[in-house]
């Protein structure tokens, strides 16, 4: 039995106005399109358009986020206001744009509950299926902006907008202004499609290229060693530059020491002749010897970085030679950018979960977040510096001894899922200085939560990793292990680890004991607190006074 007008909802009754306003049950006609640049402003004819910045590179000198001062532009983009979004958005695709618009048109003016469930249904397969026609065009210079819109924010129809939501929206920064590694989703294929990221990691093996020849496996194969090559060369060069600052400290220390050395006062009975060295001066002798054989070690140290250094510029230096006469790089395929998106839909699949709202497209009915809870980039990089500040190893990575402090790349999701999850812990060619994949739905109940349930899953997954076939016995993921089956508790330890660490985050750091006794120092010894943080624990409880003077007596012992 159907509704009638004058029975509907006020929600479902805007919805119906505006499906009846801006979604024709005709067939669209394509406008002209205009063409955009990255700020969002109208590319005129015969301008040239230039080549967006990526964030890809490892910067292993930067040790923190830079603070954000402007979440939302000053001047709000026209883009959600343009009364053509609805048309050009779908216009110049396949027949999916068609279905996915009969669907849309049927879902916005059903009024059984029943009906619109099977629309609801059947608009996520056509809109997954439209996106497979739009991904691969993310990389054109051209590109409509409201195309890339659709994509970032699954913004199918504007009048789905409350006025608050629009201004909202119309206020996010287009481009990236933070210099961190957060994409949106349209950002994310735009890098893939331009060969400046490769897809992401999955089960099966890579399917093989139709009439490649030997000329693009061998351009792949050297694609892959350049990249393990260049995760060495980053870690080298962060290398010496720290025996470089153990060398100034040394020579510094050396300089003091023969200075004070050097200084002699007079004798008291021939004031014109000087005393001989004092017991102290004698002593600097003998240290200034040991610090002499540090500095030879350190010295020799550096040599051999060096010339590991030279050896991988001139490997590097041999690859791209060959790249270059093998095509430069490996042509990114249809096929390569299909693979990605099927693995980006089951990066949504997994942040909203079985019981979830696997709703594709942007509605008000659903989109329940205030502005700075909404993923937007810079709400993201936040969040992401308030998680360091608070553990500040969350992002490192150890080789050699040598902290490396590696950012992952993080991909928004436009979801109303609740979890982040980790992709993959680094890259399987460059496990040094390579980043991880971590995926954040964009419209959740707690941004905060989203985000920490990632890092959570990062942080396991890179102990896990190099824990490696002793991972349920050595480290975090071993300790941890352990205690869960002393406890006898069932289920996904992985499940487990991330709710404690959420936990962890934010109540222990702020004094509220939740966690076991057991967790909570495995905690304080492999995930610590910042110094602060633990400088203040340690005057609100016993039990925090006790691990603080258990890292106290660690450090004066030679295991820790």
């Amino acid at each position: 039995m159907r509704m009638s007008e004058s029975e509907l909802s006020p929600e479902i009754a805007a919805l119906l106005a505006a499906a009846e306003e801006t979604v024709p049950d005709t067939d669209f006609v394509e406008p002209v399109a205009p063409s955009y640049d990255e700020d969002g402003l109208e590319i005129q004819p015969g301008e040239a358009v230039s080549p967006p910045s990526s964030a890809a590179n490892v910067d292993l000198s930067k040790k923190s986020f830079d603070p954000i001062t402007e979440f939302f532009s000053s001047e709000p983009s026209e883009v959600f206001n343009d009364p053509a979004y609805y048309k050009t958005a779908l216009s110049g695709e396949n027949e999916t744009a068609q279905r996915l618009h009969v669907l849309l048109s049927k879902y916005l003016k059903a009024t059984d509950p029943a009906d619109r469930t099977v629309y609801r249904q059947q608009i996520t397969s056509a809109y997954w299926e439209f996106l497979r026609s739009l991904a691969p065009k993310m990389g054109q210079p051209n590109i409509a902006l409201c195309k890339r819109m659709l994509m970032r924010f699954a913004v199918v129809l504007p009048s789905l907008f409350t006025a608050e939501q629009r201004a909202t929206f119309s206020s996010a920064f287009l481009e990236n202004r933070t210099g961190e590694p957060v994409y949106y989703l349209d950002e994310w294929f735009r890098e893939i499609a331009q060969g400046r990221l490769t897809i992401s990691m999955t089960d099966e093996g890579r399917p093989a290229r139709k009439n490649s020849g030997n000329a693009a496996e061998e351009a792949a194969h050297l694609q892959q060693l350049q990249s393990k090559n260049s995760g060495k060369l980053q870690n080298v060069e962060n290398l010496i530059t720290g025996k470089e600052n153990q060398r100034s400290m040394l020579e510094a220390e050396l300089r003091s020491r023969v200075d004070q050395i050097c200084e002699h006062t007079p004798f008291t009975a021939a004031p014109h002749h000087s005393n001989p060295y004092s017991d102290s001066q004698k002593r600097m002798v003998t240290e200034i010897n040991e610090r002499l054989r540090q500095l030879l070690k350190v010295d020799r140290e550096l040599t051999n970085l060096l010339r590991e250094f030279e050896d991988a510029k001139e490997t590097e230096n041999s690859l791209l030679r060959k790249m270059s006469d093998t095509s430069s790089s490996v042509e990114v395929s249809s096929t390569d950018i299909m693979t990605e998106l099927d693995t980006v839909r089951q990066m949504a699949k997994m942040t909203v979960g079985r019981k979830g709202n696997h709703f594709p497209i942007f509605t008000r009915e659903y989109y329940h977040c205030t502005p700075r809870s909404t993923g937007f980039r810079e709400n993201v990089v936040d969040i992401l510096a308030w998680i360091e500040s608070i553990d500040p190893n969350a992002f490192c990575r150890i080789h050699k001894n040598v902290s490396n402090r590696i950012v992952p790349y993080v991909i928004l999701l436009p979801t109303y899922g609740d979890m982040g999850m980790c992709w993959e812990p680094f890259d399987r060619y460059n496990r040094i200085t390579s980043r991880g994949r971590i995926a954040i739905p964009m419209y959740p109940k707690d941004l905060k939560i989203a985000l920490l349930t990632a890092v959570a899953d990062l942080r396991w997954q890179v102990a896990k990793e190099k824990a490696s076939y002793y991972w349920m016995e050595e480290g975090l993921t071993g300790q941890y292990y352990q205690w869960l089956l002393s406890e006898k508790l069932k289920g996904d330890i992985k499940d487990y680890f991330i709710a404690d660490y959420v936990m962890w985050m934010t109540k222990e750091s702020a004094g509220v004991q939740r966690l076991p006794k057991e967790v909570r120092g495995i905690f304080w010894r492999f995930m610590p607190f910042a110094q602060n943080i633990k400088e203040m624990l340690k005057t609100r409880s016993v039990v925090y006074q006790e691990l603080y003077q258990r890292d106290i007596n660690r450090s004066m012992s030679d295991g820790y």
